[in-house]
C-alpha cells in the first residue's frame, strides 16, 4: 500500500468529507465578513438581530459539520484493516503524531481558556449584570461534561480518528460564536464548543496510549499533557494582549479559526489504532455500565474520586483564591498575576511529573501530588487570608504546582488502566467528572466564604476530599506497568480482549495487571 493511499484510506468518504468542510467554510466566512463589517459599530453586533443572510449561514455549517462527520465514520461492513497505519512505522512518523495531536490539545484548551478574556468586553456590550455573565462559564462547562461522555463513548463506537475529526468539525462551526448578536445565541454556541473541546481531551489520551510503544510513552503523554494546557491558555492570553485592543472580544473567536483549519489539514498524520481497529470485527459490544462492573468498579471509583477533588480545587477553592488575596490587602497579588504563576510553574511541575511517572511509580506519582495539594490547603486554613506574605505565597505556589500536577497525570493514568474497549469511555466519564466541578463548585465555595471562617473553612472543606481521593489511589489504585502474572479469575470482559488482538496479530494488551507484551501495548505501533 502506497503512502497516498494509506492517507486517503482514512477518510471512508473524502469527497464527502470535503465537500462539508467547504459548506462549513462558507458559513463561518460569512460570519466573519460581517465581523468585519461591524467595524464602523466598533465592532459591536448586539443591536444588529439574527438577519436572514445569518441564518442561512447558519444552516450551511450545521449541514457542513453533519455532512463531513458522517463522511468520516466508516460505513457498515467496510474492512477495517484499511484504516490503521501498517506496522513497522519509522519513528519519524511516531514523532508526527505526538506533534499532530498535542497541536490538537493545545487548539482544544484555547477554548476555555479564552473565556477568561472575553467576559468583560461581553460584559460591557450586553449589558450584563454578574450573575448573568457567571452563566457563561456554567454553560460552557456543562457543554465539555457532556461532551466527554459523548465524545468517550463515541471513541469506543467509531474510533478514536473519526471521534477527534468530529470534535474539530464543531471547533470549525463554533468559531461563529464571535458574531452572535444575541448573548442567548453566545450561550449556544459555547454549549456547543464545550461539547467540542470535553470530547477531544480523552479521546487523544485513547490513541496515544495505543499508538506508541511503551518505555517513554507514559512521560510523553504526561508531557503533553501538562504543557498543552499551559500553552493553550498562554497562546489564549497572547491573542487577547494583542487583539482585545484592536478589535474588541469577538475577535478572539475569529482568530483560532486558522489554528483549527489547519488541524483539519492535518488529519492524515492522524492514523486509527491499529488494536481498536482489530477489535472493530468482534460482534461483542461493550456497554458504558461496564466501568462499574467488576473488575473495573475499583478502579472507576477512585479514579472518579481523583478527578472530583481536582475540579473542587480547581474550579471550585483557586476560582475564589485571587479575589480573596485581594480583599485581604496583603498579598498585594492581582487575578493575573496568579494566573501567570499557575502557567508559569505549570512548566516544571509537568516535567518532574512525568519522570517520577516514568522512573518510578505512576500511582505514587498521583499520591505525592495529591498529598501537595493537601499540604497547601491545610496551611492557607492555618494562616487564612491575613497570615504573613512569605507563608501565604508559598502556599499558594504550592497549590499551583500541585494542582498542575494533578490535572497532567489523571487523563493518561486513566488511558492507561483501562482496557481497550472502554478506555476512551472511561476517559470520558473521568474528564467530566472533574469538568462538573465547574458546575457546582463556585456555587458551594460562594456559601461556605458566607459563613463563619470564610476562607479557612473553604480550604478545609476541599482538601477533605483531596486527601481522601489520594489515600484512595495509594490503598487501591493501578500501576499501569505492574509486571504481574494475569490471575486466573480474570474478568471475562479482559480474557476477551486478549484473544482477539491475539487473533489478529496484534501485539497483546492485558489489563492493569498485565505484563505488557513486548512491542507495544494494545497494537502500539512500534
Amino acid at each position: 500500500m502506497t503512502q497516498r493511499t494509506q492517507a486517503a484510506s482514512l477518510i471512508s468518504r473524502p469527497a464527502l468529507f470535503w465537500a462539508g468542510v467547504a459548506l462549513t467554510c462558507v458559513g463561518v466566512g460569512q460570519h466573519v465578513w460581517m465581523f468585519v463589517d461591524s467595524a464602523s459599530m466598533g465592532f459591536h453586533m448586539a443591536m444588529m438581530g439574527m438577519s436572514g443572510t445569518m441564518w442561512a449561514a447558519m444552516a450551511a455549517i450545521v449541514m457542513g459539520v453533519v455532512i463531513s462527520g458522517f463522511a468520516v465514520v466508516q460505513p457498515p461492513g467496510a474492512d477495517p484493516a484499511a484504516a490503521p497505519a501498517p506496522a513497522g512505522t519509522p519513528p519519524a512518523h511516531r514523532h508526527r503524531l505526538i506533534a499532530v495531536l498535542s497541536f490538537a490539545l493545545m487548539v482544544d484548551q484555547m477554548k476555555p481558556a479564552t473565556l477568561a478574556f472575553i467576559q468583560p468586553g461581553m460584559r460591557a456590550e450586553f449589558h450584563l449584570s454578574a450573575a448573568e455573565i457567571s452563566w457563561l462559564p456554567t454553560v460552557a462547562l456543562s457543554g465539555t461534561v457532556l461532551g466527554s461522555l459523548v465524545g468517550g463513548r463515541a471513541a469506543d463506537r467509531i474510533g478514536r480518528r473519526a471521534t477527534i475529526l468530529i470534535a474539530s468539525l464543531l471547533f470549525l462551526g463554533t468559531t461563529v460564536c464571535g458574531a452572535m448578536p444575541t448573548f442567548s445565541g453566545i450561550l449556544v454556541m459555547c454549549a456547543l464548543m464545550g461539547m467540542a473541546a470535553g470530547g477531544m481531551l480523552p479521546v487523544v489520551y485513547a490513541l496515544m496510549t495505543e499508538s506508541l510503544p511503551p518505555g517513554r510513552r507514559a512521560a510523553i503523554m504526561v508531557l503533553q499533557a501538562g504543557l498543552t494546557t499551559t500553552g493553550g491558555y498562554m497562546a489564549a492570553a497572547g491573542l487577547a494582549a494583542v487583539l482585545i485592543p484592536l478589535t474588541g472580544w469577538r475577535v478572539l473567536w475569529f482568530a483560532q479559526l486558522p489554528l483549527v483549519l489547519i488541524l483539519i489539514a492535518l488529519n492524515r498524520w492522524i492514523p486509527e489504532s491499529a488494536a481498536f481497529t482489530a477489535q472493530q470485527s468482534h460482534p461483542v459490544r461493550v456497554p458504558a455500565s461496564t466501568l462499574f462492573r467488576r473488575p473495573q468498579t475499583a478502579k472507576t471509583l477512585v479514579v472518579s474520586g481523583y478527578a472530583l477533588a481536582w475540579g473542587l480545587v480547581y474550579w471550585g477553592f483557586i476560582t475564589f483564591l485571587p479575589s480573596q488575596l485581594e480583599a485581604s490587602g496583603e498579598g498585594s497579588m492581582s487575578a493575573a498575576t496568579l494566573l501567570f504563576i499557575s502557567s508559569l510553574l505549570s512548566i516544571p511541575t509537568c516535567v518532574v511529573a512525568a519522570w517520577l511517572y516514568m522512573r518510578w511509580s505512576a500511582k505514587g506519582t498521583m499520591v505525592v501530588y495529591a498529598a501537595l495539594t493537601v499540604a497547601a490547603l491545610v496551611t492557607l486554613a492555618s494562616v487564612g487570608m491575613e497570615g504573613s506574605r512569605p507563608v501565604l505565597l508559598t502556599a499558594v505556589i504550592l497549590l499551583f504546582a500541585g494542582t498542575a500536577g494533578v490535572i497532567a497525570l489523571i487523563g493518561p493514568y486513566t488511558a492507561e488502566i483501562y482496557p481497550m474497549a472502554i478506555r476512551g469511555t472511561a476517559g470520558g466519564w473521568a474528564a467530566a467528572v472533574g469538568k462538573s466541578g465547574g458546575a457546582f463548585g463556585p456555587p458551594l465555595i460562594a456559601l461556605v466564604l458566607s459563613a463563619p471562617g470564610g476562607m479557612r473553612t473553604a480550604a478545609v472543606l476541599v482538601a477533605i476530599p483531596t486527601a481522601v481521593a489520594g489515600g484512595a489511589v495509594a490503598l487501591r489504585g493501578s500501576n499501569p506497568r505492574a509486571a504481574v502474572r494475569h490471575p486466573e479469575d480474570a474478568a471475562l470482559l479482559d480474557a476477551e480482549l486478549d484473544d482477539l488482538v491475539r487473533s489478529r496479530a496484534v501485539p497483546t494488551e492485558r489489563t492493569t495487571r498485565a505484563t505488557p507484551a513486548p512491542g507495544g501495548e494494545g497494537g502500539a505501533v512500534p
